[in-house]
This record gives C-alpha cells, structure tokens and sequence, in this order.
C-alpha cells in the first residue's frame, strides 16, 4: 500500500499526509497546539462585491413567470429553513435552522466539539455534506434574487436574521460547520454577495456589518489556519477555493502583501490544475464547473481588488471552457463524468442543475467579450459576475466538432450537433477517482444512450459501487478493478495508456491495468453510427462489456435495440451473449434512479478476448 502511495502520489504527497495526520493527532491530544496554527486578524471593510442589481433585476423581471415563481418558491422554502440542496432535494434544518443537524438521517452533531474531534465520515450520521449545505449559504442567492422580484422584506430579514443566527450557533471553531476551508469560503462568498445585494437597496444595518465581519472573521482564519492541507495534500477544486478565500479575506483586512501573494498563488494554481488542452485535474465535469464558478469569482474581484490573474490564467481558463462547450449536448448538458457531489456554488440562473450553458458563456464573454449561445436564462450568470450589457455582446459562431484532448484524456467523435461519442482513456499523472477509462458515452437526439452512472453519494455503499469498473461502460475483466480503491477517495495502482491515436473519425488506444490485464479499443465512425471493436490482454482472463442506459431494451437475434418513449434510438450488433440487469444512476447528489445494464459475453480466444459493437443510429 504505502509502496503504491508512493508510486503513484509522490513522496512528497505522503510525507505531507503524514504531517497533516500527525496535526490532527496533536490537536485532539493536546488541544492548546491549535493555537500554533492560528493567525490574528481583523476585518476592516466588506464592500469586495459590487453587484449591479438594477441589471439583474431588470433581466429577471424579462424571464418567463414561471420561471420567477420558482425563485420565489426556493426562497419561501428557504425563510422556514427548507433548503435545496446539492440542486436536488429539499432538506428540512427546522423553521429555526438548526446548523448542526443531519435532516436526512435525523442525527444531531455535537457543535462544543472542535472540528477536528468531529469524523469525515460516520455511518451513524451519513454524509457530512448535508451538513454543510445549509451553512454554504448557498440559499443567499434565492433570497437576493426573490427581494429583487417582489421587494417583499421577508427576503432581507431572512438574510438578516439567520446570519446573526449563524454566528450565534457557530463559534470559531467548534463544530462541524468549521472542518472544511473551502466551505468557509463558499460561506463568505454567499453572505459578502448578498450584503451587497441588500446593501445596494439600503437595507443593511450595522448590525449585520458587525455579523458579517465576524463571520468573514471566522471563516479567513480557518483557511488561513488550515492552507496546508488544501494546498499539499488534496491539491484540486478546494484549493481554488481556498485561494480565493485568501484573496478575500486579506482585502477584507487591509493586507495589501498577503493580497498580492495570494493572486500570485492563484496564477501557479491554475497553471496546475488546467493543462494546455482545456482540461481539468480532477477528470469530472462537475468540478470542472465548480473551478470555473470559481474563476467567474476570482474576475469578479479584480473590479475592486484592482489586482489581476496573469494572461496565461485566463487563457487556460477560456480554453477550459471551450473544451466543455465541445462536450455538450444541444440541451446544454455533459456526460457525467466523474465524480459530481452536486455543486453548484452560485444558483443565479433559471437554469436546470445538468444545464452547464450558464458557466461556459459567462467564461467565454468575461475573458473574449463573446457570447457562445444566443439569448437565454443562462445569460443572468454574466451580470452576477460583470457589469457588461447584454445587448453590447456578439455571438461567436463556434462549430462543434470531434475532437481529441490528449492530456486530459478525452476523446469525441461527433456526428452532427445531435450525435456523438466520448470516450476516455488518461495516461494517469493526478488522483483519479473513477474507474471509468475506455468509458463509452453515447448521446443521441437528446438522450444519453450510455451513460455515466454518476456518485450518489460519498459516504454510501451505493456511491462507492458507482465509482468502480462495472458500473461504465467498458470492460469488466474477472474480479479486479482497473485500479484500486480505498475509502471514498483514494485510488492506487493508476493505470497507464498506450498507442493512443485520434482522427476525426476513429479513435484507438490501450488501457493497462496493474491489475494483471491490458484492454485495447477501436472506435470508427460509420455510415450509420459507430463500430466498437474491444481485445483484452491477460491470463486466466474472464471478461465482460457493460453498457448503462436510460432506455429500454430489446434483445435481439444479433443484439440488441434501444427505445426511449416508445422509439427506437439504436441498433446494436454484436455476437456476444446478451442479458439485461437493474442498475442505478445518479445525475446529482443524493438522488438516483433505476436504469439498465447490460451485460455482453463472449468466448475466449487462447489469452485474448475480442468483442466487437455495431452501433446504428436511427
């Protein structure tokens, strides 16, 4: 194990580890240490945002009533303390919200614990992220968006008071609510944005000055307290956030050399986590999102910060999102690749969860003053984030094509705007945490035929069988994985590729798996569709194909058909041994649904296993 560590992570990855536990061991045992890691600080100003309200409200007064209903509704539910979360479910904190409470499992945590005494994860409890949810703040944005509609002073008294309330209930730096860096940063965002909301309609008191400064307060000092661990041991999207924590916090105190050193931080963080192709260090699109409503944050600032990132940053920034715009469905969705804990970091659109449109434009018009779509609710995102005037900005006419992204490890063969294939294969140099390499997506007149089964949850059986090898669509070799996994997150033994190669209408390379197997896939574009033609390396070798839909299933002499609402998508030919199993995928967090597996056999050749899949669309 410590080998593979090793290995894989690096060294230095491991001894950082190593220090972090070692803290945390010291704290519990002697809690005065905590002292050693803490910085003294005080918040002079809070005015970071400037939010141009008349713009938003205007936009929102131009959007269809039931679209405004709906923002309403979120925020009425939000005012009893019925919060949605991760986009998904409403999860009831009590009419007077109650921080520290698991509404799901019904459990409550000790908030005179100090967050290190309180578990990542524990069975008992569930998923420490319902927790989190209602102290993201994230409902903020329903509540400025509702006043904004009905100028109904419900909206700001809710801000009001539950901010005070908060404050009350989570004293630095006991409890839950106080384990994660990057969730005290979302905090800040949340309460600083909707301080400028309200404030810009001269609503704000000095009472919730001297809230939100002790909440800025506590939030800076348990990033500043805690850096190390989001900067050398998880290195992703909670970095990012983290950073931009830092930004915030040091303009909020007047420290003009921290604020300077924290832009440069920045810079060499994105120049880390996004390679030259547009792709992001975590292999999700979910996250992918995240950092890049992050980055929507980090611009934001420098209207008033007048510190900026580097032109290398914004470059890779845009072309981040350029390579999800590729991705995309016409309905502005993405396969759901990887892990997705159901973030959404800033709901100020109209917009359905799976619609990424919002945060593609917003990137794309923030750094080339160009729109990637025509008009539509998604465009509410650029006047959180910008002062530009809607009317004033073109529309760049960006085809979609196949395309290859070899460091990122994506690969798409496109029919035509309604049609394509992705398919994965990295040469691993990050944490991966999805056993989905040579994983088909196949997407077709709006539907997701095969499809990425998604993550549930972390802290569930469920979300931890949705991450393995059987549950995408490549092969299933005997009873190993394509790599192995330890708890929720950490994933050894990565795999490699080989002989990678991409056309635009074919794509070919080689998984090798440490596991003992090699997987070589062929992917053509026909006349008709696809051909996908499979051969597994390896001794003793058992395999089988997946293949996870939303469709139903018709087996057939030759393979197999596909439907959906009683029509006929595809026609698949193969002559593997068919059968059809229940399976589940889950589009966003903690939510999931009953689809189809299907599961294709063949026979062995000597220390090969070959299969091959003819895709017609229809």
């Amino acid at each position: 194990m410590i080998r593979s560590l090793i290995f894989d992570f690096g060294l230095p990855w491991v001894t950082n580890r190593f220090l972090y536990s070692m803290k945390l061991k010291m704290m519990r045992g002697v809690p005065w240490t905590e002292n050693l890691f803490e910085k003294n600080i005080e918040v002079k100003r809070l005015n970071i945002f400037k939010m141009n309200t008349e713009a938003i409200e205007g936009f929102l007064s131009s959007i269809p009533s039931r679209k405004n209903e709906q923002i309403i509704q979120a925020a009425n539910k939000a005012t009893n303390g019925i919060i949605t979360g991760f986009s998904s479910i409403d999860l009831d904190y009590g009419s007077e919200l109650n921080w520290h409470y698991h509404p799901i499992s019904k459990v409550q945590i000790d908030n005179k614990k100090k967050w290190y005494e309180i578990p990542d994860f524990d069975p008992s409890r569930g998923d420490i992220k319902v927790v989190w949810e209602a102290s993201r703040l994230t409902h903020f944005f329903y509540l400025a968006r509702a006043y904004m509609l009905t100028k109904d002073m419900k909206y700001y008294q809710a801000y009001s008071r539950q901010l005070e309330d908060w404050i009350k209930n989570n004293p630095y730096s006991f409890g839950a609510n106080y384990k994660c860096g990057q969730e005290a940063t979302l905090r800040m965002i949340s309460a600083l944005i909707g301080h400028s909301v309200f404030h810009n309609y001269g609503l704000i008191t000095d009472k919730d000055q001297k809230n939100l400064k002790e909440l800025v307060r506590g939030s800076y000092k348990k990033v500043l307290s805690n850096f190390f661990y989001a900067n050398k041991c998880i290195k992703n999207n909670h970095t990012l956030s983290e950073i931009c924590g830092l930004i915030i916090g040091s303009w909020c105190c007047e420290d003009s050399s921290s604020l300077v050193r924290a832009y440069k931080m920045m810079d060499r963080e994105i120049s880390r986590q996004f390679s030259d192709d547009g792709g992001y260090i975590q292999n999700s699109f979910n996250y992918q999102r995240l950092a890049l409503q992050i980055m929507e944050c980090v611009l934001k600032l420098s209207e008033v910060t007048n510190v900026i990132l580097s032109d290398n940053s914004k470059d890779l920034i845009l072309k981040s999102a350029h390579q999800m715009y590729q991705m995309q469905d016409e309905s502005g969705d993405l396969p759901n690749r990887g892990a997705n804990d159901g973030a959404l970091i800033f709901p100020v659109t109209s917009c359905s969860y799976r619609d990424f449109r919002s945060v593609i434009n917003t990137i794309n018009t923030l750094l080339s003053n160009e729109r990637l779509y025509d008009k539509g609710l998604y465009d509410e995102e650029i006047l959180w984030f910008s002062n530009k005037k809607l009317n004033d900005i073109p529309v760049k006419n960006l085809k979609r094509t196949s395309n290859a992204y070899f460091e990122a490890g994506i690969f798409s063969l496109r029919k035509n705007e309604d049609s394509f294939l992705m398919t994965i294969l990295k040469n691993n140099k990050t944490r991966p945490s999805h056993m989905d390499q040579l994983h088909v997506d196949l997407w077709h007149r709006g539907i997701n035929v095969f499809c990425d089964n998604g993550s549930y949850s972390y802290a569930d059986p469920i979300g931890k069988n949705l991450s393995l090898t059987s549950s995408h669509n490549t092969a299933k070799v005997n009873e190993v994985e394509q790599m192995n996994k330890k708890g929720a997150f950490l994933v050894t033994d990565w795999t490699k590729s080989q002989d990678v190669s991409f056309t635009e209408s074919s794509f070919n390379g080689t998984l090798i798996s440490r596991n003992g197997y090699k997987h070589k896939r062929n992917i053509e574009s026909t006349e008709t569709g696809y051909r996908v033609s499979d051969v597994i390396y390896g001794k003793g070798i058992g395999c089988e194909f997946r293949f996870h839909t939303p469709c139903d299933v018709e087996i057939t002499p030759i393979g197999f058909d596909l439907y959906y609402n009683g029509r006929i998508l595809t026609s698949i030919e193969t002559k593997g041994v068919v059968e059809v199993k229940k399976a589940y995928r889950s589009q966003q967090y903690m939510r999931k649904e009953e689809i189809k597996c299907i599961t294709v056999k063949g026979e062995k050749l000597s220390e090969q296993y070959q299969m091959s899949f003819d895709i017609k669309l229809i």
